[in-house]
């Protein structure tokens, strides 16, 4: 049915555009806003996965965000909301969608 998971997709895209709402509502991603490579605020994730000093990994809408660094610390942490600091090396989606 990969098709349908398209079409879908589509159409929540044609309806963010005419409704002038942004695109991460309608589609269920992650935004992330990155200052430097120091702190990084995160909104619409699913939960943490894991964390430790050099490595967040963060269940998002349609798969995974890992970020890696040093000395990361986990300065807020929210149902839908999480803002980290240290030195961020890497920024990785992996997406789970199969259709």
């Amino acid at each position: 049915m990969r098709g349908m998971g398209s079409i879908k997709r589509k159409l929540n895209l044609m309806t963010a555009k005419f409704l002038e709402v942004p695109q991460d509502v309608i589609l269920d991603l992650p935004r992330l806003t990155l200052i430097g490579n120091r702190q990084l605020y995160i909104e619409n994730h699913r939960g943490v996965l894991h964390f430790s000093s050099d490595l967040l990994r963060l269940a998002v809408g349609q798969g995974e965000l890992q970020v890696a660094g040093k000395e990361l610390i986990m300065r807020t942490i929210l149902t839908e909301e999480v803002f980290i600091e240290g030195i961020i090396d890497d920024i990785k989606f992996i997406n789970n969608d199969k259709g």
